[in-house]
């Protein structure tokens, strides 16, 4: 590892490009550094866009049995409703050299850190149930985490809506108006959202079918009004160009289908990330800090390449 004071960038699973906003600003960024390095489960794209020295460093994935010191280890998922899981893998690993997630980082601090830190990495060596003891002790709603996980259907993290119980002086539940912000479009621009399709979990693609809208074997399409595609001159399955320019830098993604759909005028969608490339990367949420992929101005143009 390099212990100098270098540009370095180390991504933890995932397909890091593709996933962040402004693809081509951040593609830009990832060059500059000295060294890049993905901890990855398959290749991805992610691996063709490197610093002046690269490394991809394969690990377990979920679906793989994970045998530390002789023993079978697991690891915690939350799902969409906030519960902690347990997930243990069942498939033979296609090398005895891999190593899980959670062992490669805790090996990498040893090598790097030595005996210069308070966490205790050479003790999660041992044993998973080491790591979640100490996110038990950090992290409220994790209490007796090892023992609650292992019960079957893992346990519910706390969730004031759910148990009515509410931080505040009333007690009870407290809403606000927020302010909707309004947008100035010019006849030729649109608001664009994006969105997940049917087969898709965050970065990862499972299928090309979204059963939700009636898509079949595609993703690089563009939802529209039916109104706003006669308004634009525009044809059901027109292969169309679409464009992005905040702050005056050009940002395209190229050829999108449209597709009617019903869906409010001068509003578009399209699927995550194949149209990360039009969010600017300093266009953010005021508290989250969260990029604004579900408002981003655009403009729609028949595709030169067509």
């Amino acid at each position: 590892m390099h212990k100098g004071k270098v540009n370095v960038f180390m991504a933890m699973g995932g397909n890091f490009l593709s996933a962040t906003p402004d693809t081509t600003y951040t593609a830009e960024a990832l060059r500059k550094c000295k060294l890049t390095i993905q901890v990855s489960t398959k290749l991805n794209r992610s691996h063709l866009i490197t610093g002046e020295e690269a490394l991809i460093l394969p690990v377990l994935g979920r679906s793989d049995k994970d045998v530390l010191n002789g023993e079978e280890q697991f690891i915690t998922t939350e799902n969409s409703m906030g519960v902690i899981q347990m997930s243990k893998g069942n498939l033979t690993p296609v090398s005895d050299q891999l190593l899980s997630e959670p062992a490669l980082v805790a090996k990498l601090a040893v090598e790097y850190f030595g005996n210069q830190t308070q966490v205790p990495w050479k003790k999660y060596l041992e044993h998973n149930d080491h790591i979640r003891d100490d996110i038990a002790k950090t992290i409220p709603g994790f209490d007796n985490y090892n023992t609650r996980v292992r019960k079957l259907g893992g346990f519910y993290l706390p969730n004031s809506a759910r148990e009515q119980k509410f931080t505040v002086p009333s007690g009870k539940a407290e809403f606000n108006i927020g302010k909707v912000k309004e947008f100035n479009l010019q006849p030729n621009e649109y608001v664009m959202m994006t969105i997940r399709s049917h087969d898709q979990f965050n970065t990862t693609i499972y299928g090309l079918n979204d059963r939700y809208r009636g898509v079949i074997n595609e993703r690089r399409v563009i939802f529209m009004n039916e109104k706003d595609i006669a308004a634009g001159g525009f044809t059901k399955g027109e292969v169309v160009d679409l464009y992005n320019f905040d702050n005056n830098i050009e940002r395209v993604a190229h050829r999108f289908i449209i597709i009617p759909f019903s869906i409010p005028e001068k509003c578009t969608a399209t699927y995550f990330p194949e149209t990360n490339v039009l969010v600017p990367i300093d266009s953010t949420a005021e508290k989250s800090n969260t990029p604004t992929s579900k408002s981003v101005i655009i403009e729609v143009r028949r595709s030169a390449t067509y």
